[in-house]
């Protein structure tokens, strides 16, 4: 019985083998299919906001006939603009049916992420990818061609309040109006960025003037004195009544531009204050003739910030004033707040500071607050490596005007009081460029570099802010310093290519030794020509003589006296002191 059993089981492969080798005459026979014929129902495709989620167009194709159940169909709706073969395409996938429409937004979206302008008609081309679900056998149909014209989905701005407003000087700091608006380009992939537009009711956005909104928000607020400086800017006169309009542009990363319902805002301006003085114990509290401070011309600052940068010894005390002559137009120091002072009209004390130095003095009128810092303006730029935290100074000549030597060789820089890049605020760092001309400074630091002289391995930088209405700057070789005159033993009179040059000591100082004849005169010339800078006498009691500390200046002026008596004598020329030593 075991040997059966063994047998049995060897028989069995063999009997399998056999029945697998029997010849089938029907087996079923499953087709590889084929790529498929695409249609649309439409040629030209011009959406609205309207379709934004209506189907504005649908694309067909025939059956593959894949030997297989429909529901492993898989098609690939391929889209892209004509001409590029498909290499930026749109897709959109679809399992068993043989159609697909798109809405309004997903068109308009595809096309405004190409970068295309809104409101003009565009070339697409369609074509669709037919498989298996698993991508097996896959065939590409006919393209088909189409335009679409892709369409604005601006925001819808709205303002409160609707009345008119009644703005003064004195509430510069009170809310105004509030801005609100709907997101625009709903469904839109990429960033949008939005801007407040605005100009008079007359200028229908010839060149209007725009608010830049920080990314996401859909809100701003105005108190008066921006609102105020808004309606100056238009043009309506301080002091009157006028109309603005005011409309939402939002911007794609790509280009594409949509602007919003326009909103007016009716407002009787004021006139702002475009002068502030400082008073105190840098002027012996002459309210008579107090010191003007320089006018802020940034666009969003202009009559409401007004600064000054002044030496100040240990104790001294100041304060703002609006009006020369009047004490009752006093700002006075109500209490510390924060980084600064609040300060009042004709309200507080005194202010005050506690060591000697170098000042900026700022006060903002809008927000009522005062900002009391150690600042002077330098250097920043190729000279000593844009590092906007510690920019190269020199000295302060007098109230708001700086004097700056340092090695150079046509480089590239800008003016600047340290701290930094961010002047986002009153109290925030200050730097200058070069202005609408030769000479002058601009207005908010967005001015092309400045350039040092060429040739020269040290110059001199003036800032000059002496003008509170327009700031300047003078530049000059400084390389040598040259003693010229007729009163030096040894040295032809008036010859300023032979004359001794000065030792440069750092710190604005030079000096020399020479052995002078007894009166007669000097001067000295930064340079070896005529026409090169040079100092003369200031022309104070100090003029002649030994030893006196005399004053120079190079607007023009005489020159300067030898001692009365012949001999050896150290000069020392300072140049961020102004003064002069023959000793």
């Amino acid at each position: 019985m075991k040997h059966l059993h063994k047998y049995l089981l060897l028989c069995i492969p063999a009997f399998m083998l056999m029945w697998g080798c029997r010849k089938v005459e029907k087996l079923p026979f499953y087709e590889e299919g084929k790529s498929v014929t695409l249609s649309a129902n439409k040629t030209e495709v011009a959406p609205t906001p309207a379709d934004a989620e209506v189907d504005v167009i649908t694309f067909s194709w025939t059956n593959p006939q894949y030997a297989t159940d429909t529901s492993n169909y898989k098609f690939v709706l391929e889209i892209d603009s004509a001409g590029r073969n498909f290499s930026h395409k749109f897709t959109k996938e679809v399992m068993t049916k043989q159609s697909a429409s798109l809405t309004g937004n997903e068109l308009n979206n595809m096309l405004l992420n190409y970068g295309f302008s809104i409101g003009q008609p565009y070339d697409l081309e369609a074509r669709v990818i037919s498989s298996y679900a698993n991508n097996n056998e896959a065939y590409t149909s006919n393209v088909v061609s189409f335009k679409v014209t892709p369409y604005a989905d601006p925001s819808v701005l709205t303002v409160d309040p609707t009345t008119t407003l009644t703005l003064a000087i004195e509430n510069a700091a009170q809310h105004a109006v509030d801005f609100t608006w709907t997101k625009s380009f709903n469904g839109y992939s990429g960033v949008v960025s939005y801007f407040i537009e605005y100009d008079s009711t007359t200028k229908n956005f010839a060149n209007p003037h725009q608010i830049v909104i920080p990314a996401g928000e859909t809100h701003l607020s105005r108190n008066q004195g921006e609102i105020n400086q808004a309606g100056l800017d238009a043009g309506i006169v301080g002091g009157s009544l006028g109309t603005l309009e005011f409309r939402v542009k939002a911007v794609t990363e790509q280009g594409g531009i949509a602007y919003s319902n326009t909103q007016t805002v009716t407002m009787h301006t004021y006139v702002p204050s475009y002068h502030f003085y400082l008073v105190g114990s840098i002027n012996g509290w002459d309210i008579n003739n107090p010191l003007e401070l320089i006018s802020d011309k940034k666009d969003d600052r202009w009559g409401k910030i007004f600064y000054s940068y002044v030496y100040m010894n240990a104790g001294d005390e100041f304060k703002f004033a609006k009006t020369p002559g009047d004490w009752g137009s006093a700002y006075g120091n109500v209490s510390p707040s924060g980084a600064g002072y609040t300060t009042g009209f004709n309200q507080g004390g005194n202010f005050q500071v506690t060591a000697s130095g170098v000042y900026r003095v700022t006060i903002d009128v809008a927000q009522n607050m005062a900002y009391v810092q150690n600042k002077q303006v330098g250097i920043v730029g190729g000279m000593q490596g844009w590092d906007a935290g510690n920019p190269a100074t020199g000295g302060l000549l007098q109230s708001n005007k700086f004097m700056i030597l340092h090695s150079s060789n046509a480089d590239e820089f800008k003016f600047h009081d340290g701290g930094g890049w961010d002047n986002s605020g009153p109290d925030k760092a200050r730097w200058w460029g070069k202005g609408a001309a030769d000479g002058l400074l601009d207005k908010d630091g967005n001015g092309d570099n400045l350039k040092a002289p060429a040739g020269a391995t040290r110059s001199r930088f003036i800032w000059d802010g002496t003008d509170p209405q327009q700031l300047k700057y003078e530049m000059f070789a400084a390389s040598t310093m040259r003693v010229v005159g007729d009163g030096m033993v040894g040295v032809n009179d008036w010859d300023p290519a032979n004359s001794p040059e000065m030792t440069y000591a750092g710190n604005g100082v030079w000096t020399i030794t020479l052995n002078l004849k007894a009166g007669k005169e000097i001067k000295f010339l930064s340079g070896s020509a005529w026409g090169d800078f040079d100092y003369e006498d200031d022309g104070d009691a100090g003029s002649s003589g030994a030893i006196t500390k005399r004053k120079i200046k190079w607007t023009g002026g005489g020159n300067f006296s030898t001692p009365a008596a012949a001999g050896t004598y150290t000069i020392t020329l300072d140049e961020y002191h102004q003064t002069v030593t023959i000793q």
